[in-house]
């Protein structure tokens, strides 16, 4: 069995994780259906050692059970927020880090001076951590991209754990900013964070708040249109308790997060039950990630409405599949249909065949571009646990060259603030922050926007069919 340990930073990262942990309980427990854990529990939870060989019951709960995460923000609210909340026994007090000041917006703040200051207590509670694995195989870091404390420490963290675990893969789930974000420097930490991802991750899965907005708002559209039906679970996170009108009004974080927190739990359920068709962690970056910097993965999730605990009528199992590669279910601002695939990965959960998996591609494949020299470039695995309260699911995985609008829109807003020089004194006065910095991380990411204008280039070329060897009778 191996584990995986989270890593999360800043307010969004500590957000995300938060409701990952919730939603990670929530599934075992209702698989499992006893207080002692089965196969697969261990993934992401151990007993601390007070505990013994077994866990420690009372009155139902296991008290000591902990999950393999790191809390780190340099502000308390976010982690203070958790350990007041009901999981806050889950949660190891050894493994949270914080600071009080915050790092105000700025890249150069949480890479540079948090990074210098808290670099070797982060490297030992990363290798306590890894202490309570037997086989770790997978760092997960989430953080935002356009703070200063995810973006900053979130990539600085990024490059300790190339140095500490070399072989231990790297997953970020990195949330984008919106074009109207409230965060006036978001553009100059993206970049500055985009190139730390593009050295040091194995795989990246943007996520744009602009597109968990418009999922969350196309649910709720959905829900007071009396499409789905007029029940609605009571416990769900976008009707929250004072009624779904209030909750229209809020900016619909939990939702959001809860979307991202399932991503998650979907990309990993193979290594946590059991299944026909199994896929480990280290497959998706072995077979996804055909040179070494075109890592990042577009992701989607099917059916949409249930992730936000709404009973909708059951899909037909081959609208779901089609639905995948749709743009509205895309956790970007994208259209991987009219892009490039350089390969994609279908990861099933529930009761679903293995040809019913092989007729969906077929079918779809005529209407995808593929690179030439991979055609036959997919993933694919089946685990026969669903998602709590559902039939069956689906996470696409697609490295497609869609991530490229978003990137050069990125660039774009970037340069706008550093071609007038805006706001660069707040980050060229931080000790070993320099001029330079800022030039080689926009010629990174115009590197990587090449790349992917090299593979577009291809696209509409003729396809040729790998030639079959000739047999000799």
């Amino acid at each position: 069995m191996t584990q995986s340990v989270v890593v999360q930073v800043g307010q969004c990262g500590n957000q995300v994780g938060c409701r990952f942990w919730d939603l990670a309980l929530r599934e075992h427990a209702a698989v499992n259906k006893v207080t002692a854990p089965l196969p697969g529990f261990g993934f992401f939870f151990f007993f601390s050692r007070s505990a013994g060989d077994g866990p420690d019951i009372y009155k139902g709960k296991i008290c000591s059970l902990k999950a393999r995460a790191l809390l780190i923000d340099m502000e308390e609210g976010v982690v203070n927020e958790i350990l007041q909340g009901p999981l806050r026994d889950v949660f190891d007090s050894k493994q949270l880090i914080t600071d009080v000041s915050g790092s105000g917006n700025n890249w150069a703040v949480g890479h540079k001076i948090y990074g210098c200051q808290y670099r070797e207590n982060i490297v030992e509670k990363l290798r306590k951590t890894a202490e309570h694995c037997d086989c770790l195989q997978c760092f997960f870091i989430i953080h935002s991209m356009g703070g200063g404390t995810g973006s900053g420490l979130g990539t600085l963290i990024l490059n300790l754990l190339e140095d500490e675990f070399p072989e231990v893969y790297r997953f970020v789930t990195a949330v984008y900013p919106s074009g109207e974000d409230d965060v006036i420097t978001s553009p100059y930490n993206s970049v500055l964070a985009m190139k730390e991802l593009n050295e040091h991750a194995d795989c990246v899965l943007p996520i744009e708040n602009e597109s968990l907005f418009d999922i969350v708002n196309k649910i709720h559209q959905m829900v007071n249109s009396g499409k789905l039906g007029s029940t609605v679970k009571q416990n769900s996170l976008v009707t929250s308790s004072a009624g779904i009108t209030k909750a229209i009004q809020e900016k619909p974080f939990d939702a959001m997060n809860n979307i991202v927190a399932n991503l998650l739990l979907n990309l990993t359920s193979s290594a946590r039950f059991e299944g026909s068709l199994n896929m480990d962690l280290n497959e998706i970056s072995m077979n996804l990630v055909p040179f070494p910097r075109l890592h990042y993965l577009v992701s989607s999730l099917t059916p949409l409405y249930t992730l936000a605990d709404v009973n909708v009528p059951s899909r037909r199992l081959d609208q779901m599949f089609s639905d995948a590669f749709s743009r509205d279910h895309q956790l970007i601002q994208a259209d991987p249909k009219h892009s490039l695939y350089l390969a994609c990965a279908l990861l099933v959960r529930g009761n679903v065949q293995i040809s019913d998996l092989r007729r969906n591609i077929e079918r779809l494949k005529p209407s995808l571009h593929f690179v030439s020299w991979n055609q036959e470039g997919w993933k694919t695995g089946l685990c026969s646990v669903p998602p709590v309260g559902h039939s069956h699911s689906l996470l696409a995985l697609a490295n497609n060259t869609c991530v490229k609008p978003t990137f050069m829109e990125l660039r774009d807003r970037f340069m706008r603030l550093y071609k007038k020089k805006a706001h660069l004194h707040h980050y060229l006065q931080v000790d070993g922050m320099e001029q330079s910095c800022f030039s080689e991380a926009v010629s990174s990411l115009s590197d990587l926007i090449e790349e992917y204008n090299e593979l577009d280039a291809t696209k509409g070329g003729p396809r040729t069919d790998p030639s079959r060897l000739k047999i000799a009778v």
